[in-house]
């Protein structure tokens, strides 16, 4: 049995949405201290849509395939839509990952949500 899934396989190598939005909305940067991975997300907000979503990680290949993976999922999404992605919802669009490698899923959902932070720290007035 392979420890990754071919969709695990295909994001870490044919990341998605690699680089950096310089005049970002939103900007969120995480890391794991134990494992060492660093994940940072830059998003761009029109009318309360994500249009664009960049990241950059410093990780395994599980938290390369989750970040390219979580910003597949809310791209084109309504910020409120983008606020409910969880670790579990990157996992499961990556058909799994190891249980030892979920940390990468939620690094990912964290990225996402210091980004949002970030957004509404700067635009509160577009805060719910």
């Amino acid at each position: 049995m392979a420890l990754y899934s071919e969709k695990v396989m295909d994001h870490f190598r044919n990341p998605r949405n690699v680089g950096v939005i310089e005049d970002a909305d939103g900007v969120g940067e995480v890391g794991n201290a134990k494992c060492g991975d660093i994940m940072k997300m830059y998003l761009k907000i029109r009318d309360d849509v994500v249009t664009d979503v960049k990241f950059e990680t410093f990780g395994c290949g599980s938290a390369i395939a989750s970040s390219s993976m979580a910003t597949e999922l809310i791209k084109g999404k309504p910020v409120s839509e983008a606020m409910k992605l969880t670790n579990k919802a990157v996992a499961e669009a990556l058909d799994g990952l190891p249980a030892y490698k979920m940390h990468c899923s939620v690094l990912a959902e964290e990225a996402i949500q210091s980004a949002l932070t970030d957004y509404y720290s700067r635009h509160p007035e577009k805060r719910e």
